[in-house]
């Protein structure tokens, strides 16, 4: 129950503070966990970053305090810890999609709710391996993503999009063309970076160049994956792995990690995709429902 308990306070505590300062690494302490945890797994759980729910949670209080009390702007915006109206009225109108000036005077506003705790006693069974994994270089595209959950996710369907090309130079250069490996790594409350690549011997490493030439090599980067532990699952076998993989990673944060006595550590997030497929038709029917997904979670015992 310490999990649960922890968050329950760790939410309290950011609740009482919202028109003051937060500590994210007191509100870690409330959940037992280190900072990167905490904060890690609230958005790998919530779809959206720590600061993104503050941040939220401020403007929806300071829209009911400009409308129900008429407060000055300046106040409100000075209270929930924004420098200047004008910042405060770029984050509002974000937000609300009206001013300041117009929320009080009665228009629309916008409601986030707080997040609330809730237990619900269910079974679940689910194969994992613990694996200690040596250090290894990636090579592949890499693109901030930053914004809103909405603005990440297209951000994101834009970046396989536009680099199609490299992603299959990458797949010729390491002779497997049904893998693909994706890492998330540098996490903080405005977004990540995101690979997609390979993970290539030395040898088809060094021909990049002989292969695409210097310009051509410097379309890519090296992602070092430093040795550590790695929490492993795997998704059903489906043609459209993609669409479960999301809860498979929540269940693993929610309930395999506190099961097991890990957090997460800081290091590169990895999602190897499986994708099967065949020239001929009625093969290539039977063998896309096999495609997978695993999960790795860089972890550390608590």
């Amino acid at each position: 129950m310490n999990w649960i308990d922890g968050m329950s306070k760790a939410l309290d505590y950011i609740e009482d503070n919202l028109d003051g300062e937060i500590s994210y690494r007191e509100a870690a302490g409330l959940c037992f966990c280190s900072e990167y945890h905490f904060q890690r797994a609230f958005s790998i759980l919530c779809g959206y970053t720590l600061g993104e729910y503050i941040r939220r949670r401020r403007l929806t209080l300071a829209g009911i305090e400009l409308q129900s009390e008429k407060a000055k702007v300046i106040d409100v915006a000075l209270k929930y810890g924004y420098d200047s109206p004008d910042s405060f009225s770029k984050a509002f109108r974000a937000f609300h999609g009206i001013t300041p000036s117009q929320a009080r005077g009665g228009g629309t506003l916008k409601s986030f709710s707080r997040l609330r705790i809730k237990l619900i006693l269910e079974g679940n069974t689910m194969n994992y391996k613990i694996v200690e994994r040596k250090e290894t270089v990636m090579t592949g595209t890499m693109r901030r993503l930053s914004g809103s959950p909405g603005e990440r996710r297209d951000q994101e369907a834009d970046f396989y999009i536009s680099t199609r090309e490299q992603q299959y130079a990458l797949q010729w250069l390491s002779r497997d063309y049904e893998t693909s490996v994706l890492a998330v790594d540098n996490c903080d409350d405005d977004g990540f970076d995101c690979y997609i690549g390979a993970f290539l011997s030395k040898k088809n490493y060094d021909s990049l160049a002989d292969d695409f030439g210097d310009a051509g090599a410097k379309k890519y980067k090296n992602l070092a994956v430093p040795a550590g532990t790695y929490l492993v699952c795997e998704t059903e076998r489906t043609e459209f792995p993609t669409e479960v993989f999301l809860e498979l990673r929540k269940n693993m944060v929610s309930d395999l990690l506190p099961t097991l006595g890990y957090q997460l550590r800081k290091a590169p997030e990895l999602e190897i995709t499986h994708w099967y497929w065949s020239n001929d038709d009625e093969e290539d029917a039977r063998v896309r429902k096999n495609r997978y997904i695993e999960v790795w979670l860089p972890v550390e015992k608590t």
